[in-house]
């Protein structure tokens, strides 16, 4: 009896390829919404028992450790005297100047206020870039004025939820500033080539600053609840190891315009967890002022 094998037409295959790449994409997608969108509801229950400034550095060092320990398995984890002091540069700039603030922040306010007025860091971008002289489109400048209308549109007063003071909001709009002004700066450092070597170091620097903050300020380490044990830990593992490798795989495999959307799709995701899991108000003005800023960076975004 004779066999025959069939061959499988190329076409088939490279369609079946581009399926398994396709779900990769926007697996990686979902992952990068959920997670970052979820870290701003983690840090609200984090803060409620462990010191901010203690508690976000102590994420950091931890994270930045695991990374780096975890990345020296497989690859060289070898970076030069100029290459270090620019991931201190840019790590104390997104993870103590951006992250830190938001967690000391979050203190009194809603997760997903932070995470909107968060959002408004592609706005931020855009101004350095025209400080810089960079060339602007007018198009990307009307949806930065239009962005802070939107960030005003929240902070005015009696359209903030209530009791939320406006110091703290205003805390969370400078973290937003230092984010850019990190964003903007880090693509004319001289970092690692490797996009995970680079976050695991920023990472253990913006952390020992955080940590060595928390001590200058005075912070009392008392034992942490329960939940804020687990949203530590969730901070730690999920939020930075597997968000950013998911991230970092992105921008190696998806075009760029299909990753950015992260950043407007995260503050609606934290809103709607913020008002499910921790009941948060969510008013008419909230929901405008998020739209008008939404848009904007969807705009910004887009014709980067």
């Amino acid at each position: 009896m004779s066999t025959t094998t069939a061959s499988v037409p190329s076409s088939s295959r490279e369609a079946a390829g581009s399926l398994t790449g396709g779900l990769a994409v926007w697996a990686n997608l979902a992952s990068v919404y959920l997670i970052w969108g979820s870290t701003y509801l983690a840090i609200r229950v984090l803060v409620r028992t462990v010191p901010p400034l203690y508690g976000a550095g102590t994420r950091f060092l931890a994270a930045g450790v695991l990374m780096l320990a975890f990345l020296g398995r497989r690859r060289a984890l070898s970076a030069g005297r100029r290459e270090l002091l620019a991931c201190a540069v840019v790590g104390t700039l997104l993870a103590a100047g951006g992250n830190g603030l938001v967690t000391v922040a979050e203190q009194d306010v809603p997760s997903g206020l932070a995470a909107v007025l968060v959002a408004s860091v592609p706005l931020w971008i855009v101004i350095y870039r025209a400080a810089a002289r960079e060339h602007v489109r007018r198009a990307t400048l009307a949806g930065v004025l239009a962005g802070f209308a939107g960030v005003a549109l929240l902070l005015l007063p009696g359209n903030r939820p209530s009791g939320v003071p406006l110091g703290p909001s205003l805390v969370i709009v400078g973290a937003a500033a230092s984010w850019g002004f990190g964003s903007f700066i880090s693509k004319s450092m001289p970092l690692p080539r490797d996009g995970l070597v680079t976050t695991g170091w920023q990472m253990v620097f913006g952390g020992i600053v955080l940590t060595v903050a928390g001590a200058a300020a005075g912070e009392h380490i008392g034992t942490p609840s329960g939940e804020s044990a687990w949203a530590w830990a969730y901070l730690v593992v999920i939020g930075s190891l597997v968000a950013y490798t998911s991230y970092t795989w992105l921008l190696r495999n998806a075009p760029i315009q299909q990753v950015s959307t992260y950043a407007y799709v995260n503050p609606v995701v934290a809103v709607i967890l913020g008002a499910i899991i921790l009941g948060e108000s969510v008013g008419g003005m909230t929901i405008a002022g998020t739209a008008v800023i939404v848009a904007s960076v969807a705009i910004i975004v887009r014709r980067a």
